[in-house]
């Protein structure tokens, strides 16, 4: 089993991509495909065929997956951040 710098749980930004600099959990992680599903970043569309729960049909909200490629841990890119800007620690 490969080992990866992220966990279900963790707290990550995204640094790239169309969601860079969003922040939030990741939910579940893909090993297999590499990939992670993070709270709140790249929600997509899922259209719901009828149904007897949804007579109507229904249009779902959820999150789509990013390449573990694409995601630090906060703490990693906060460290980051104030190694590049000395004046960012001190205020």
């Amino acid at each position: 089993m490969i080992k990866f710098h992220v966990k279900k749980g963790d707290e990550v930004v995204v640094i790239a991509g169309a969601e860079k600099g969003k922040r939030g959990k990741i939910i579940a992680v893909e090993s297999k495909k590499q990939r992670v599903i993070v709270e709140g970043v790249r929600m997509i569309k899922k259209h719901m065929r009828k149904s007897q729960q949804s007579p109507q049909g229904s249009i779902l909200e959820r999150e789509g997956t990013i390449h573990m490629s694409n995601v630090m841990t906060v703490d990693k890119f906060d460290a980051r951040a104030t190694k590049r800007n000395p004046a960012a620690a001190t205020a």
